[in-house]
């Protein structure tokens, strides 16, 4: 039940963005309010239950990834990095700078797992560098600016001003952290 009302509430958010009511997410599921806060105290919980639903989709995503023999280093560190879970497109990211304001609480949640959770990309980014594919770089600037990026994309106003979708302008991020901007011979 837990499970099925996480998927209805980020089905909603996509919908309507954080200002999503119990009601709405009633409707969606097609039950009670009180049987939604026999499980969830209140919505600020929702959110944070949801903000690690859709974060362990997306390791799990990423999981896929690095487990994939099929793919090379250099694709797996390209697809863990620009990773999102085909539940997440169609997502209204231009919403997410709404979070901090309303449910701080889930903002904060979405921060700390954004922080978390390197140890794969890090053993991957060592590996190409062990192999010649990468050179040696500094993690923590490394991280610093792909946190700095997905944080103004999800929490600034470059999403809706620019039209661009959030997957399209993560991966943008991910090609011009791995391939620089500087034309390569060809």
């Amino acid at each position: 039940m837990n499970e099925r009302i996480l998927e209805g509430a980020l089905k909603v958010f996509r919908e309507k963005g954080p200002k999503f009511t119990m009601d709405d997410l009633a409707s969606e599921m097609k039950m009670s309010k009180k049987t939604i806060y026999t499980i969830f105290d209140d919505k600020n919980e929702l959110m944070c239950n949801m903000m690690d639903y859709a974060f362990d989709m997306i390791k799990s995503a990423e999981d896929e990834i690095y487990n994939n023999p099929n793919l090379t280093t250099l694709e797996k560190i390209r697809g863990v990095l620009a990773v999102l879970p085909e539940s997440h497109y169609g997502f209204d990211y231009t919403a997410m700078n709404q979070l901090a304001a309303k449910y701080p609480m889930a903002y904060n949640k979405m921060i700390e797992r954004l922080d978390s959770g390197w140890e794969k990309t890090i053993e991957l980014i060592k590996k190409g560098m062990a192999d010649g594919q990468i050179r040696e770089i500094n993690f923590d600037i490394f991280k610093l600016m792909y946190e700095a990026c997905v944080d103004k994309l999800l929490m600034g106003d470059f999403l809706s001003k620019s039209g661009e979708s959030y997957p399209t302008a993560l991966a943008e991020v991910v090609d011009f952290m791995l391939d620089g901007i500087i034309v390569k011979d060809k």
